[in-house]
C-alpha cells in the first residue's frame, strides 16, 4: 500500500541545477576560461563534485573571489525559478488524500527548507534529510532511510521522486520504489533500475502512483 511520497529537491521541485550550471558557464566565459558543460551535468545529484571545477583556471587563480562571483549569479537566477510542471500539483493531490511527504536532499536545510517556504511548499512535508544529516550523502541509501523512518512508513510503502543518477540509486538501495523525472541537466545521466521513468511530473498522478505501486 501507497503510504509515502519522498521528494528530491534540486532538480525534482525545482530547477537549481540549470542556475548552477549556468553560473559556473558565465564566471568561466567572463574569465576566459573554456568551459566543459558536459562535465558538470556529469555531477549532478552527488554531494559535491567529484572534481575540481576551478582548475582550469591555474594554481594562481583567487577561488575565493570565483567562488563568490558564482555564488551571486547562481542565487540571483535561482530565486526566480518556479516549482517544477506538475510538483505543486501532486504535493497538494498526495497531501489531500492522507499520504506522508517528505524531502530527501544532498543540499543542506537552509537551502531546502528556504526555496520551499517561498514557494508556499514547506507546510506540506513532515520529514527532511539534508546535506549534514547522515554520514554518507546520496547515491548511499541513508538519506532515504532516514526519511521513510521519520515518516512512520516502510520503504515498500513509500515511492522517491529523483532526476538524478545518483537519486535513483540512494531510493533503490534504500528499498524504495523510484520514479525518475530527468530534466535538461540529467538527461544523459544512467537511470537504469527506476520502476518507473517520465519526462515531466505533469505525467505523475496520484491514481497512476496508486495503479504502479499500490493504493
Amino acid at each position: 500500500m501507497l503510504r509515502a511520497l519522498v521528494f528530491d529537491f534540486d532538480g525534482l521541485i525545482v530547477d537549481t541545477e540549470t542556475p548552477l550550471i549556468e553560473a559556473y558557464g558565465d564566471v568561466y566565459r567572463e574569465h576566459g576560461v573554456a568551459f566543459d558543460r558536459a562535465e558538470f551535468e556529469r555531477q549532478i545529484g552527488h554531494a559535491s563534485f567529484a572534481f575540481d571545477p576551478w582548475r582550469a583556471f591555474g594554481a594562481g587563480a583567487d577561488r575565493e573571489a570565483l567562488e563568490q562571483e558564482r555564488r551571486a549569479i547562481n542565487l540571483a537566477r535561482t530565486e526566480r525559478q518556479p516549482v517544477l510542471p506538475g510538483i505543486r500539483e501532486l504535493i497538494e493531490a498526495a497531501s489531500a488524500a492522507g499520504l506522508r511527504l517528505g524531502v530527501a536532499s544532498n543540499s543542506s536545510h537552509g537551502w531546502v527548507e528556504g526555496h520551499l517556504r517561498r514557494l508556499g511548499l514547506h507546510g506540506f512535508f513532515s520529514a527532511f534529510g539534508c546535506k549534514g544529516d547522515t554520514p554518507a550523502p546520496k547515491p548511499e541509501p541513508d538519506i532515504y532511510r532516514l526519511v521513510v523512518n521519520a515518516l512512520g512508513c516502510r520503504s515498500v510503502e513509500s515511492v522517491a521522486l529523483e532526476d538524478s543518477a545518483a537519486g535513483v540509486k540512494a531510493a533503490l538501495r534504500a528499498g524504495l520504489w523510484v520514479v525518475a523525472i530527468p530534466n535538461a541537466a540529467t538527461a544523459d545521466h544512467d537511470h537504469d533500475g527506476a520502476h518507473w521513468t517520465v519526462p515531466s511530473a505533469a505525467e505523475v498522478s496520484l491514481p497512476a502512483l496508486r495503479a504502479r505501486f499500490g493504493g
